[in-house]
């Protein structure tokens, strides 16, 4: 835990490939060898950081029974709730430090939760679902991002009303 903890640390400071297993351990107190027995590298040890989140975050949103109606706005304030509760590691997960790794495993798991629902209220070209998904689920975390470097300035329910409705209604609708 303190070898996560003090790469989550380094990374709201330097780009990951800018960080050295030397400085995590240094941070840490701890010896090389001690990293070395669980990670390879400083990229194994932060893709473990992220897996572990992904996966948390995967068996909360599972955690919740939604029904059929409006289930999206739900689901939607679930994962704004879910980001919320783990501000800290997702913002700095986020930034411009790490790697888009994080980003792209969150994406993988909003098209799982999200994508499906928004598709079955709106009737879509399915020619161009896979752009429209892309689209979708590419903004609405730039949206989440912005939400957490504004400290959460506003509520998990008023940023996914925001995320449904330019999703719903468009821009400028």
């Amino acid at each position: 835990m303190v070898l996560k903890d003090s790469l989550m640390k380094l990374l709201k400071e330097k780009q990951i490939s800018a960080i050295t297993v030397k400085e995590i351990c240094e941070f840490a107190d701890i010896n090389r060898s001690t990293f070395y027995s669980h990670y390879t590298d400083q990229f194994d040890l932060l893709q473990q950081i992220e897996e572990e989140l992904i996966e948390d975050m995967s068996m909360y949103l599972s955690s919740f029974n939604f029904d059929k109606k409006d289930n999206t706005l739900e689901k939607t304030v679930k994962l704004i709730e879910y980001f919320a509760s783990k501000q800290e590691e997702c913002q700095t997960l986020l930034n411009e430090n790490s790697d888009s790794s994080f980003e792209k495993k969150v994406s993988q798991v909003a098209r799982r939760f999200m994508i499906k629902n928004w598709m079955e209220i709106k009737p879509v070209d399915h020619e161009n679902s896979e752009y429209l998904s892309a689209f979708i689920v590419s903004g609405s975390i730039q949206v989440m991002k912005v939400w957490l470097n504004n400290g959460m300035d506003k509520s998990p329910q008023e940023i996914a009303e925001i995320i449904t409705t330019i999703i719903n209604k468009g821009i400028f609708g």
